[in-house]
């Protein structure tokens, strides 16, 4: 069963959002002649990824989700959805971390023709902690956002189970066939283990067990 398609198309809109932002946050350290250009485009960029993930919530509250993927275990059904937790949350508090540490710089934020207004006060100490988390929640955002890929990768290299398939934009039907073929699998997967189990039981007779 895959996401509902305005799910998918926000995900991946955000996806090649957040790996540009991170992208041009790691150039911006390590190269200081680019510095100037690349924050004139990573400050309007964090205010759009902003208004996305805020669209992306309503969403997920709009559209259920499909049910987690027979080969996630309970344990790996409730990390994704805390990891998932986590990077809405980082998403939504780093850009809002961006534009209380501008405020406190002094330095007006726009994105286009809009001025945004200040949300903190101008402030040196103020602006000198809020860099320091600003800092500090980028390196955990790449953190999750690369053990989210990894878990993408291995369901879909090693797993196998069409879980990059629920997400795709790609042509309905051969995603379609191939959730189709991994759901065959997962019941004929289940009908083992029944099969097994009813083997396994001893038949009952008169309220008592015949192996008894």
């Amino acid at each position: 069963m895959r996401y509902a398609l305005p799910s998918r198309l926000l995900h991946w809109i955000m996806a090649v959002m957040v790996v540009v932002q991170l992208l041009i946050a790691a150039v911006m350290m390590a190269s200081l002649a680019y510095y100037p250009l690349l924050l004139a485009l990573h400050k309007p960029l964090g205010i759009v990824i902003l208004i996305f993930i805020v669209i992306r919530i309503v969403n997920v509250l709009l559209h259920r989700p499909p049910p987690a993927m027979y080969t996630m275990g309970l344990w790996e059904r409730r990390v994704a959805k805390g990891s998932e937790f986590l990077l809405y949350g980082l998403l939504l508090i780093q850009p809002l971390i961006g534009w209380a540490m501008l405020s406190a710089a002094g330095d007006p934020l726009s994105v286009g023709p809009m001025h945004l207004p200040p949300i903190a006060p101008e402030q040196t100490s103020l602006f000198g902690a809020l860099r320091v988390v600003h800092s500090v929640l980028a390196y955990l955002l790449f953190a999750s956002f690369t053990a989210h890929l990894c878990a993408v990768l291995f369901h879909t290299l090693v797993l196998r189970d069409g879980l990059l398939s629920r997400m795709a934009l790609w042509t309905k039907g051969w995603a379609a066939d191939h959730v189709e073929t991994v759901a065959d699998e997962a019941a004929e997967h289940q009908a083992d283990v029944n099969s097994e189990a009813d083997s396994n039981a001893h038949p009952v007779k008169d309220g008592r067990w015949l192996g008894d």
